[in-house]
């Protein structure tokens, strides 16, 4: 599985971005997706997970109600929408494919084997 991350960029406080994922290969229905961002000298830590079929999701609670992890299995893609942007939000924001097939909304770092480059979002206060 090939990952491609777009969409990040510079914007305001308090606006949003929609990251987008790309994924290539013939098993992405059939892996759960997760979205981490990692800030300058941080750990790269989980922001939204989303289950193979898409019924089940996972939110950090540092953006839980403002992002929203979505799928299209027809495209191949995955969704970050965020909004209400905060200058913490700063981070290159990364998408990962989990190793396990027919997985759900995983929080943890080890049970994904695929990543893509990472995305740069900036938000100015």
């Amino acid at each position: 599985v090939q990952l491609q991350a777009s969409g990040g960029g510079l914007v305001q406080a308090g606006d949003s971005l929609r990251l987008s994922c790309a994924a290539s290969g013939q098993t992405f229905s059939s892996r759960g997706m997760g979205w981490f961002r990692q800030a300058p000298g941080k750990e790269r830590d989980i922001v939204a997970a989303i289950g193979y079929t898409g019924g089940r999701t996972y939110y950090a609670d540092s953006v839980k109600g403002r992002f929203t992890i979505s799928r299209d299995n027809a495209k191949n893609t995955v969704y970050l929408q965020m909004n209400s942007l905060k200058p913490e939000d700063t981070a290159v924001y990364y998408c990962a494919a989990a190793g396990g097939l027919w997985s759900g909304p995983s929080r943890v770092r080890g049970e994904y084997d695929y990543w893509g480059q990472g995305t740069l979002v900036t938000v100015s206060s």
